[in-house]
C-alpha cells in the first residue's frame, strides 16, 4: 500500500489535525504573509487543493491554527492546575507552557496571530484566545490580576526568545536571558525547541 493510499484512508478528523499541525509549523516559521497553502500542503503530505477544500482559504486556516493553539494551551494549563504535585500553581503553569515549545510552531504561530490584531478575521480570534487564557490563569488557577499579567508577560517573552532564535545563541547575554526565561533549565528548553 502506498503512502498516499494510507493517508487517504485516515479519518477526516485526523487529516484535518495533520493539516493544522503542519500549518502551525509553516505559519510559525514564515508568518501569515510568508506562508502559502502549497507549503502547508507539502508539509502535511497532501494536495494544496485538499487544504483549500478543507479550510476554504489561507485566512480561515490561520484562524483555525489560532484556535488550535489556544486549545492546546488551555488543555496544558488545565492539566497543570489539576496536577497538584506540591509546587505552586504558577510554577506548574510555567512548566506546562515551556513544554509546549516541543509542539513546533504553536507558540510562534501565536506570536504571528497577535501581531495581526487589526485584521478583521484574525484579530478577533487572537483577542478571544488571549483573553480566554488570561481568564483561565486568573479565575481557574487562582492567580491575582497582577500575577496573571506577569505570567502572560513572561509567556510572551518566551515567544519572543523563540522567534528571535535566541535559545540557540552562544552570546553570553542571550544565554543568560534564555536561562532566566526557561527557569534555569537551558538544556531542556533547547531540546524542546529542537536545538
Amino acid at each position: 500500500m502506498s503512502t498516499m493510499e494510507t493517508r487517504q484512508r485516515l479519518p477526516a478528523a485526523e487529516r484535518r489535525e495533520s493539516i493544522l499541525a503542519a500549518a502551525s509549523v509553516v505559519f510559525g516559521e514564515r508568518g501569515y504573509a510568508g506562508a502559502t497553502t502549497d507549503q502547508i500542503a507539502t508539509a502535511a503530505g497532501i494536495s494544496q487543493a485538499y487544504v483549500v477544500r478543507t479550510f476554504g482559504s489561507k485566512e480561515a486556516l490561520f484562524v483555525e491554527v489560532a484556535r488550535r493553539a489556544v486549545d492546546r494551551i488551555e488543555a496544558a494549563f488545565w492539566a497543570a492546575i489539576a496536577d497538584d504535585d506540591g509546587r505552586p500553581v504558577r510554577q506548574r503553569l510555567g512548566q506546562a507552557y515551556i513544554d509546549l515549545v516541543a509542539d513546533r510552531g504553536i507558540l510562534l504561530s501565536l506570536l504571528h496571530i497577535f501581531s495581526l490584531g487589526s485584521d478583521p478575521a484574525i484579530g478577533p480570534a487572537g483577542r478571544d484566545g488571549f483573553m480566554a487564557i488570561y481568564r483561565l490563569v486568573r479565575d481557574e488557577a487562582g492567580l491575582s490580576p497582577e500575577e496573571a499579567t506577569d505570567f502572560l508577560a513572561h509567556g510572551m517573552l518566551i515567544n519572543t526568545v523563540l522567534a528571535l532564535q535566541l535559545h540557540g545563541s552562544d552570546d553570553p547575554d542571550a544565554v543568560e536571558l534564555v536561562t532566566q526565561v526557561c527557569g534555569g533549565d537551558l538544556v531542556h528548553f533547547r531540546a524542546l525547541a529542537g536545538d
